[in-house]
């Protein structure tokens, strides 16, 4: 049994939240749930389905994948009604669900193995009219930094099932480390009622704040571990960097005096994303860095 929520008050457009797509992330989860505690119908002209926790097996033992099947709910689409926990969850959001839904929003943060700057996000997409819907609910949302997003491999992803069947869809990254704080919990309580409001959904006015818009279009964006060991940083989230500029040194740990490969920025940027872990294994995402496209 997965909790839901659904308030419908007249005619206007649908909104479904999720939260919990990944069960180590969890600002979601708690704005979420405290929407789903304290909307009031009165205040809602269409209709809100709110999942706070999509993969509830996950979410539970405070895991990114299901402990029933292992697998990761965000790989899992369209799912299989008669394949496993996981894919039988994707595919009721694929049948059932998304075909509701006007505007989608899920909830993401690094979870236990990433931090990230708190960012909402939306996709290049090529339908530029879909694509400027998305980016307007990513402006609505309101969080300290923006990303136009281009993903390395979209297959299976909620969000291109949500995108190939023409809906606004607005994600984030909220920080990460597989817990939440009192600042990231108040972006995703905020943001979620930002894009109802937008979308014509709930009364009230937008929260206003002007993000940091970045891009992670470009290639190279992502550093992955090809030398595990542990982990020196030598930049900090957020600041700034030029291409070339050392991001960290891994050390090998299988044997002393063994000199540390340096991993740098492979661009002028931001770092907008790092490893939680100070040991590195192979194939680890080892940073993000981002371009900048507007201080605000």
């Amino acid at each position: 049994m997965i909790p839901i929520t659904v308030i419908k008050n007249g005619d206007g457009p649908t909104a479904l939240l999720t939260g919990g797509n990944h069960g180590d992330e969890f600002e979601g989860p708690i704005a979420l749930w405290d929407m789903a505690r304290q909307l009031e119908p009165a205040e809602v002209t269409g209709r809100v389905i709110i999942v706070p926790a999509m993969n509830f097996p996950a979410f539970q033992a405070n895991r990114r994948c299901s402990p029933i099947d292992g697998v990761n709910m965000n790989r899992s689409f369209p799912g299989d009604p008669a394949g496993t926990v996981t894919q039988k969850i994707a595919d009721y959001f694929q049948r059932y669900l998304l075909p509701l839904a006007d505007v989608v929003l899920d909830f993401h943060s690094g979870g236990r193995t990433m931090d990230l700057l708190p960012f909402a996000a939306a996709h290049i997409l090529p339908d530029p009219k879909q694509e400027a819907a998305c980016f307007a609910g990513v402006r609505a949302f309101g969080a300290p930094y923006a990303m136009r997003m281009r993903e390395i491999d979209a297959n299976g992803m909620y969000d291109t099932a949500a995108e190939e069947m023409g809906k606004i869809f607005v994600t984030t990254e909220l920080r990460g480390g597989g817990t939440a704080t009192p600042e990231t919990v108040s972006y995703a309580k905020t943001g979620a009622r930002n894009l109802l409001i937008h979308s014509g959904i709930l009364k009230g006015e937008i929260v206003h704040r002007e993000s940091i818009w970045l891009s992670m279009e470009r290639d190279g964006c992502f550093l992955f571990c090809d030398s595990p060991g542990l982990v020196e940083p030598h930049v900090g989230l957020g600041e700034r960097v030029l291409k070339g500029q050392p991001l960290m040194s891994i050390h090998p740990i299988h044997a002393t005096g063994l000199e540390p490969k340096v991993y740098v920025a492979p661009h002028d940027g931001i770092l907008a994303g790092k490893l939680q872990s100070c040991i590195a294994r192979m194939g680890d995402n080892l940073a993000v860095v981002a371009t900048i496209e507007s201080d605000g």
